[in-house]
């Protein structure tokens, strides 16, 4: 089972931009589907963005032109590159990392965007 830290959150005001950053421990990072996951208060989780191994990408809706998911093997990361940032997008970031039907997930990072 890999573990997963996430970095990179913090407080920007409304249009503003934040990287976050997952790091994943252990080996075959390559073999992982990643992906980055939001939780506001009182909601339930959800998709942001998913980006297989072969780097295909998948994004929700409500963030498609404005973040960009990526990935570098060689560092074991997985990013999320989030501009155009809104209050809306004030919640915890969870990075997952599926691989062979088994998910692993980080602690989490808040992100609070002011209006």
């Amino acid at each position: 089972q890999v573990q997963l830290v996430e970095s990179g959150g913090g407080l920007v005001q409304a249009g503003g931009s934040l990287r976050l950053s997952c790091t994943a421990s252990g080996r075959f990072f390559v073999s992982y589907a990643m992906g980055w996951y939001r939780q506001g208060t009182g909601k339930q989780r959800q998709l942001v963005a998913t980006i297989t191994i072969s780097g295909s990408t998948n994004y929700a809706d409500t963030v498609k032109g404005r973040f960009t998911i990526s990935r570098d093997n060689a560092k074991n990361t997985v990013y999320l590159q989030m501009n155009s940032l809104k209050p809306e997008d004030t919640a915890v970031y969870y990075c997952k990392a599926d691989r062979l039907g088994n998910a692993s997930w980080g602690q989490g990072t808040q992100v609070t965007v002011s209006s």
